[in-house]
Parts: C-alpha cells; sequence; structure tokens
C-alpha cells in the first residue's frame, strides 16, 4: 500500500496525541480530531475513524493503569450505564455539515480549557464517589455528546471527577478509559448501521496510534501527570478548535 508524505505527516500527529493523551489515562479521540481537522480530513470520514482509534488506545491505557491501580467500579458501573444507550443514539444522528464544525470547534476549545486548568492544580485525594442519579444523569449527556462528536467522553469526565473531589487523577485513570472505550464502542455501533466511510489510510493510522497509545500509558501510569505536555497538547487543541470554528 502507497501512503503520500501528507499520510505520514498525519500518522505521525496521531502517534503524538496518542502518547500524549493515554499518558493521563485518555483515549485521544479530541486530539484525533485535531489532527485530521489540521490535516483537512473531511468530517464523514473523522468520526469514525476517531472511535476506532480511541477504542485501541483506551484499551491499552485500562490494560496499564490496571495494573498500578486498583480498579474503582464505584466510579465506573453509573456513569457507563447512563452514557451506553444515548452514545449509540447520538452515534446515528448525522449532524449537518457546518454545525459538525462548530460542534468539534467548541469541543476542541473546551478541552483545551480544560487541559490548560488542570495542569496548574495539584492531585487530590480521592474523596467519595459521586451519588448514583448524579453519575447516571452525567453519564447520559458525556454519551451523547461522545456519539455526535466521534469521542469517548473522559476528556470531560476526568475533569468533573477531579472538580467534584470524586477521585484524584491517577485513581480514576482507568475508570475513565473505561468509559472512554465503552462509549467508543456505542458510538460505532450506531455509526456501523448506517455504513460509515473508512479511510484507506486507516490501517497506517491505527498502527501509529497502537505504537503512541502503548508507549504513552506504559509512561503515565509509572510516572507522575505530565503538566507540560498538557499545556502544550491544549495549545495544539485551541488552535484545531479555532481552525474548526473558522471553517
Amino acid at each position: 500500500m502507497h501512503f503520500e508524505f501528507i499520510d505520514l505527516a498525519l500518522a505521525a500527529a496521531l502517534f503524538a496525541a496518542a502518547a500524549l493523551y493515554s499518558s493521563v489515562g485518555h483515549g485521544g479521540a479530541s486530539g484525533y480530531l485535531a489532527m485530521m481537522g489540521l490535516f483537512a480530513v473531511p468530517p464523514a470520514v473523522m468520526r469514525p475513524s476517531a472511535l476506532l482509534m480511541n477504542v485501541v488506545v483506551a484499551s491499552l491505557a485500562i490494560w496499564r493503569f490496571s495494573t498500578r491501580e486498583p480498579f474503582q467500579w464505584r466510579l465506573f458501573v453509573p456513569f457507563v450505564l447512563g452514557s451506553i444507550p444515548l452514545a449509540y443514539v447520538g452515534g446515528r444522528i448525522t449532524l449537518p455539515g457546518h454545525w459538525y464544525d462548530w460542534l468539534i470547534g467548541a469541543v476542541l476549545i473546551y478541552a483545551a480549557w480544560r487541559m490548560l486548568v488542570d495542569s496548574r492544580k495539584a492531585a487530590t485525594a480521592a474523596l467519595q464517589p459521586p451519588p448514583w442519579p448524579v453519575a447516571l444523569a452525567v453519564g447520559a449527556l458525556l454519551g451523547l455528546l461522545s456519539g455526535l462528536v466521534g469521542v469517548g467522553g473522559g476528556i470531560f469526565l476526568s475533569p468533573l471527577i477531579v472538580l467534584f473531589g470524586w477521585a484524584s487523577v491517577r485513581a480514576s485513570a482507568a475508570p475513565v478509559a473505561a468509559f472512554i472505550l465503552v462509549n467508543s464502542l456505542a458510538g460505532l455501533a450506531g455509526l456501523i448501521s448506517k455504513q460509515p466511510e473508512l479511510p484507506t489510510q486507516l490501517p497506517l493510522w491505527l498502527g501509529s496510534v497502537v505504537i503512541g497509545g502503548w508507549l504513552g500509558a506504559t509512561w503515565g501510569s509509572r510516572h507522575s501527570s505530565p503538566h507540560r505536555l498538557r499545556q502544550a497538547l491544549a495549545l495544539v487543541l485551541l488552535v484545531a478548535g479555532v481552525k474548526m470554528l473558522l471553517k
């Protein structure tokens, strides 16, 4: 299979995004969307591709982080029960092109802001998991957004968990990665039912994120959170989000 230089450049960018996101227990879909947006990948291709790469990298993150911290089932189950049905529904909905661009741009800018805010905070000790009704409602909202946009929802769930004192960043890494995995699979199920368009470059992209995700998750599960890398990633997300809004 022959790849152009731009294909290899995008694969390298996806590798970097996978390494950065997986180092904090994320699947990286918002990063993949950012990179694909910068490389002018068609929206119809972006969503299924991002979800597939999310499944791969989230699986690696679960494996690496769960070997270092006990898996917090109480932090995972209610969120995911609320998210699965609406992630499937969101995956079946296709937004008009301009609405999709604006939604992706808003998601990326929000993600950049959260990255910058979180990079200035020290990790806090786990307090207590959220009440079930709250977790179910939050999971439902994030599930719908995940399916619509093509992300796993972890970029939103992690800041909420830390902000409300439901768990520390490190303790929440594996449950958040599992939440991302389940939402991505549900969103993919909704998309597959509509026979989505998949790019010929997908095997290259998947190979890149497998390597990047394994390296990032291995490093992140053994060391402190990479604050400087989060700040650099926030800048990339901000630039890509503004680009999508101005299309």
